[in-house]
């Protein structure tokens, strides 16, 4: 039994509600519920998050910070080119989530409307948003005419839509250590940085809508 005198931290009530979505196969319908069976007091559930939906969304926000610290954790890392740093981003990212795919895939897919369970990404794509935005603003830096530099709102959009589409691949990737979503990965980073160098900027928002109709179609 919990002592009252523990303190609780973040890590240990996602855990614990990760835990109980998968043994139930449901979310908890209150925060009392929850907190109630793992003996949890509700103050201390409430010092991070206000309701069931923001620790949904708590969770996909601690996925991404804990790839970027993986990522932080390599030396070498502030060296790599940008288009290294997002495959490097997509690699970690991908590979914690196949640490948690069970809940991934319950969640994501949970009543079969996807749309309303898109809802739990919204902090995520605002922080993949700027972390492409630092990309793409560090990149410019370095370039000297104005002409030969991206547009960093287009690219971190097109890096969201990018992800949602190697979600979805990865969501339905069945091969062996899913060496496809890696391939995917390598092969979706590539594409769009030899977009950005080569091709006009219309070209790149209809790249941008195909991607999302392949997303969502």
């Amino acid at each position: 039994m919990a002592t009252k005198n523990k303190k609780i931290t973040k890590e240990e009530i996602i855990s614990k509600y990760m835990d109980y979505v998968l043994e139930h196969e449901k979310e908890p319908k209150t925060v009392y519920k929850f907190c109630k069976q793992h003996e949890i007091p509700e103050a201390d559930f409430y010092k991070f998050f206000a309701s069931i939906p923001a620790i949904k969304k708590g969770i996909w926000d601690t996925f991404f910070t804990n790839t970027l610290a993986l990522m932080q954790k390599n030396n070498d890392y502030e060296s790599f080119a940008n288009r290294d740093k997002l495959l490097t981003f997509f690699y970690t990212f991908f590979e914690m989530l196949t640490l948690n795919r069970s809940y991934a895939l319950f969640t994501l897919n949970q009543g079969g409307n996807q749309l309303k369970n898109m809802e739990q990404l919204k902090g995520l794509r605002k922080n993949l948003k700027e972390f492409a935005k630092e990309l793409i603003a560090d990149g410019n830096k370095q370039k000297t005419y104005k002409i030969t530099k991206h547009n960093p709102s287009i690219f971190s959009e097109g890096a969201w839509v990018q992800f949602l589409f190697l979600l979805r691949f990865w969501m339905n990737d069945e091969s062996q250590g899913f060496e496809k979503t890696d391939l995917a990965i390598e092969k979706s980073v590539n594409t769009v940085f030899d977009l950005f160098d080569n091709t006009p900027l219309d070209n790149i928002v209809d790249f941008g809508k195909f991607l999302y109709k392949e997303t969502f179609a």
